[in-house]
């Protein structure tokens, strides 16, 4: 049954419920809805279809008094249509088939513990002045608040905490001034509120707590105006349950400019302008905070689980109010540190993967305890957070790469102690303007993976760094690749410190030299490929230790210029400083390598340096070391070169026998020997100690063959002595 006609107009008259004061002819009490429906009144009731509860319709009409349906049984489906009501229909506790309002003006809904068999509507233009209370009510089928318009006038715009839904929600184009109040609500279906507006600026926009969504959430833009979703205020989704996806695509989304209580000054988790929270939350769909989303607070999703990937793609989170431009050529003034995380995500469980490509984050990003399934995808996006931690990931742990090419981050990536299943790929990336340590200012590194376990390959290839690139004890499946870097030092005079870097492979052909200390202090790796650029690292290079088991291009067998090449590189990279490690280990590669004539050039390079720092410690003796140097290099090499004492010995033989064989027969020792003189014997009787060939004692000589005797004992000790020691090593070597 229509009651259109009723107040003396014609049923065509329509109503503005909008109108402040509704003229004379829509006047209705509102216990005459009721009346229409009793027995006396001769009304009959249409149905929708058949099977299905009848309707009765009121439309054009100011409706005084109250609707009082409490506690009532109401086996009818009630529809409103443009309708004004001068008190708030109260349906408590009451038993409907169902409720619809259409373009209504209403100033409050009073629908606790409401059962109805079918949907609640309140769309095309509704607006409520007041709070729509549906706390613990059951709706079998949909809440239905598409285009309508909640004023909370004090109190929250929707209060419906534990409403259970057998259908959805859907609230596209909604608009909320005052708090949405879902705590606890449990649907079967979606719950939509694409290009909704939800403004409360003084707490939470959506308060959606312990929220249970039987298929998707959406808080996307609307398929047909296109307008995007917006809240000012907190969406809080704390412990939320969804079946399906969880959509925030495109959304903008602004903080509350009101606090409810103080900020805990002894909590360094709070994130005090968070513009949405959904800790403890568990989505077994995809996240989408991409293709548009923008935020001007913090993203919290702290301890969540979710089946399916992040993705922030486009993303856009800014806490530094528009003055953030996120490049690094631009003129004035640049914001930073900020004092609050833009994304807070420590300890969420991903099964799937993250994408952020191209995303714009002013603010700390915070991953830290982080797991994922997939790969981590960080492609051309910017971290901004200047002299502070713009990226803190501290043991993320990822299934696949983390993909981070074409990256700039202002401020300190920080990420040790990772666990990555394949490759961490930095290559193209800027590292510009590295945090600080809040005790002592002490800088920071641009990037610390200290103590990082990767799969693959660590790759830093065409990069950019002002600051510290840190990977102590990190362990590198295959390659780490340095090719074309350019490393600075930052304030703490460190460029690169890879002290007890594990890698197979270590590419570290700078495309610069490094601005500061380069420590490659117990490193190990299997093949090294350098240039000349690291070794005049401006701060030197720390080689205590430093281990490779061949060069990736390797040394020739008669390429003697390499091996200058590379021995004026130790020696600039260690300034000329002694430190026997570095020529032990260039030389034991080399023999390893089957360059052994090679590996005792080194070795003889070392030896020569060992007597210049003994020589520049001394003083007295200065010139006696040096000497004595000299003599083991021309001599013998300092015993690794033992065939050049070999010659040495031949020639004082040679020139001793021609001497000898040019005086007279000297006389004999004693007159009872008869021996024969033969000059080539007594000389190798004079040069070989120990060795008594029967000639040296049995003939006196006088005038300078006496002192060429003497002279030739004294060589032939000393040249048999160190071929004896250079012997004796060349076989301690070989064993």
């Amino acid at each position: 049954m229509a009651i259109a006609d009723w107040a003396g107009e014609p049923g065509s008259a329509v109503l503005d419920p909008h109108r402040p004061n509704p003229p004379e002819w829509s006047h209705l009490l509102a216990a005459d809805v009721l009346r229409a429906v009793e027995p006396d009144t001769g009304g009959v009731l249409r149905r929708r279809k058949p099977a299905t509860a009848p309707v009765l319709t009121v439309s054009d009409k100011f409706l005084i008094g109250e609707l009082d349906l409490r506690g009532v049984e109401f086996p009818y489906l009630l529809e409103f249509v443009r309708c004004r009501f001068e008190s708030a229909p109260d349906l408590r506790q009451g038993k409907l088939a169902g409720v619809e309002f259409r373009d209504c003006a209403l100033p409050g809904l009073f629908g606790r513990n409401l059962h109805t068999d079918n949907d609640v509507l309140l769309v095309a233009g509704t607006v409520v002045q007041g709070t729509v209370d549906l706390v613990d009510a059951e709706i079998h089928g949909s809440l239905v608040l598409r285009g309508s318009k909640l004023f909370g006038a004090g109190g929250p715009a929707l209060h419906a905490n534990r409403l259970q839904l057998a259908g959805a929600m859907l609230a596209a184009n909604l608009q909320a001034e005052g708090e949405i109040r879902i705590p606890g609500m449990r649907t079967g279906g979606n719950v939509n509120f694409a290009g909704a507006l939800l403004n409360n600026p003084k707490g939470f926009a959506l308060n959606g707590n312990g929220l249970q969504v039987g298929g998707n959430l959406h808080l996307t833009p609307d398929g047909a105006t296109g307008a995007p979703f917006r809240s000012v205020g907190q969406v809080l989704l704390a412990s939320a349950r969804i079946d399906s996806d969880f959509s925030l695509r495109g959304a903008k989304l602004a903080p509350r400019t009101e606090h409810s209580r103080p900020v805990p000054p002894d909590d360094p988790f709070y994130d005090p302008n968070a513009t949405l929270v959904a800790d403890r939350s568990k989505v077994d769909g995809n996240v989408n905070l991409d293709r548009g989303f923008a935020s001007s607070g913090t993203v919290r999703i702290v301890n969540a689980h979710i089946g399916g990937s992040l993705r922030l793609a486009h993303a856009r989170v800014d806490l530094s109010g528009g003055r953030e431009t996120f490049r690094d050529d631009a003129d004035g003034p640049r914001p930073g540190p900020y004092t609050d995380r833009s994304l807070h995500f420590d300890g969420t469980e991903v099964r799937g993967g993250i994408d952020a490509r191209d995303a714009r984050i002013a603010g700390q990003a915070r991953f830290v305890d982080v797991k994922v399934q997939g790969s981590v995808l960080l492609d051309r996006a910017v971290f901004s957070n200047r002299s502070g931690d713009a990226f803190e990931g501290r043991r993320f742990t990822v299934g696949g790469n983390l993909d981070a090419r074409s990256v700039t981050v202002f401020g300190s990536l920080l990420l040790p102690g990772i666990t990555i299943g394949a490759n961490v790929d930095l290559r193209g990336s800027k590292l510009l303007a590295p945090g600080h340590y809040h005790r002592d200012r002490s800088p920071k590194p641009s990037l610390d993976l200290r103590v990082a376990h990767i799969g693959r390959d660590l790759i830093f290839a065409d990069s950019h760094a002002e600051g510290e690139i840190r990977i102590r004890r990190a362990e590198v499946g295959r390659e780490t690749n340095f090719q074309r870097a350019c490393l600075a030092s930052g304030t703490n005079g460190v460029a690169l410190n890879a002290y007890g870097l594990q890698t197979q492979e270590l590419r570290i052909d700078v495309g610069t030299p490094p601005g500061g200390r380069v420590d490659l202090r117990h490193l190990h790796c299997a093949a090294l490929a350098d240039n000349e650029a690291l070794w005049h690292a401006a701060g030197g290079i720390e080689l205590q230790d430093f281990r490779y088991d061949a060069l990736t291009a390797p040394v020739g067998l008669d390429d003697d210029g390499r091996i200058a090449e590379r021995l004026a590189w130790l020696r600039h990279g260690m300034r000329d400083v002694y430190r026997p490690g570095a020529y032990d280990q260039f030389a034991a590669m080399l023999r390893a390598s089957g360059n052994e004539e090679q590996a005792a050039t080194v070795l003889v390079e070392k030896q020569r340096r060992r007597y210049v720092a003994l020589a520049d410690g001394a003083r007295l003796t200065r010139p006696g070391i040096h000497a004595w140097s000299w003599f083991q290099r021309s001599m013998v090499g300092y015993g690794y070169r033992p065939t050049r004492a070999l010659a040495w010995l031949i020639a004082c033989l040679v020139a001793g026998s021609v001497w000898f064989a040019t005086i007279e027969t000297p006389h004999e020792s004693n007159e009872d020997d008869h021996l024969v003189w033969n000059p080539v014997l007594y000389t190798l009787d004079l040069i070989v100690p120990i060795v008594d060939f029967g000639h040296k004692n049995k003939w006196t000589v006088g005038g300078a063959s006496q002192w060429i005797a003497a002279a030739l004992v004294a060589a032939g000790w000393i040249l048999a002595t160190t071929v004896a020691a250079g012997v004796t090593r060349m076989l301690r070597r070989n064993n």
